[in-house]
């Protein structure tokens, strides 16, 4: 059985930063996390190699994540300053945060996710492909036809 402790420091930023970029709420981010760790140390022994570490954890969350919203009916805020120019900067307009917030809500996966992540968690395109299992490229696709969707929809 591997050294939960160091999996738990070596991967904890990646899984909380994740979390967060999800949630786009610290408490929630934190909520997350915990539970990750403490699903992950019950099923370490059912994890056989197939993806990297981080991956593995980083899909437990989104499903916890996921969980949560269900049970909560959690649907996080819209973040005010997004990173990226052009269709982001709507955002910053309530009326139009509020429109855009519906139609990213509407959205379908993993545009939504890739969006989100890229958007409000600020993850580079590679660590992106890298949560789905997919490439960069993918990722950079996915993330632009999720702007081209929303913008039509606009």
């Amino acid at each position: 059985m591997p050294d939960f402790e160091e999996i738990y420091r070596q991967y904890f930023a990646d899984v909380y930063q994740y979390a967060l970029a999800l949630s786009r709420d610290e408490t929630m981010a934190e909520e997350v996390t915990q539970e990750t760790f403490f699903r992950a140390l019950s099923a370490i022994d059912n994890f056989h190699g197939d993806c990297q570490l981080r991956v593995w954890l980083c899909q437990i969350a989104r499903n916890r994540y996921l969980s949560l919203c269900r049970e909560k009916k959690h649907f996080a805020e819209l973040a005010e300053e997004p990173g990226d120019p052009g269709l982001e900067e709507g955002f910053a307009d309530r009326d139009t945060a509020r429109r855009l917030h519906r139609l990213l809500h509407n959205l379908s996966e993993p545009y939504k996710e890739v969006f989100s992540l890229r958007t409000f968690g600020e993850l580079p395109f590679s660590q992106i492909g890298e949560l789905f299992g997919k490439t960069e490229n993918w990722a950079r696709v996915t993330y632009f036809r999720a702007r081209q969707k929303l913008k039509e929809a606009l």
